[in-house]
């Protein structure tokens, strides 16, 4: 069933979201600054382009004051705007009884879209 969900969710705009965040991540790599936040990026692609089965659990460090600095920085750089856009996709999707599974996974992107540092997807 979650490899259904999976190619359902590639087709219907996975794949997209996915190369959205690895070519942002990419950008973001080229300068030593924004190497963090581009290797966040390119998790949270690889996340979006297979979501389902995975996970987001707290990682060793999560209340750890670099991750609470990293966050901040990062929600002050664009993660409030990449976390809007997945939950208003999740609520599109939630409007039929066929994409509530789709939503679910938007609003788990759009939380570890917000706060992705000292998170971990398993």
């Amino acid at each position: 069933m979650k490899f259904l969900g999976n190619l359902l969710w590639i087709i219907l705009g996975g794949l997209f979201v996915a190369l959205y965040y690895w070519i942002i991540g990419i950008l973001f790599c080229i300068t030593v600054i924004g190497a963090p936040f581009g290797v966040q990026l390119i998790k949270l692609g690889t996340f979006a382009l297979w979501p389902f089965g995975h996970e987001v659990q707290p990682g060793p460090n999560d209340s750890g004051c670099l991750s609470i600095v990293m966050n901040v920085l990062w929600i002050l750089l664009g993660g409030i705007e990449i976390a809007l856009t997945h939950l208003a996709f999740g609520a599109i999707c939630c409007i039929t009884i066929v994409g509530i599974p789709f939503g679910i996974q938007h609003f788990k992107m759009a939380l570890l879209a917000l706060m992705p540092f000292g998170k971990r997807i398993s």
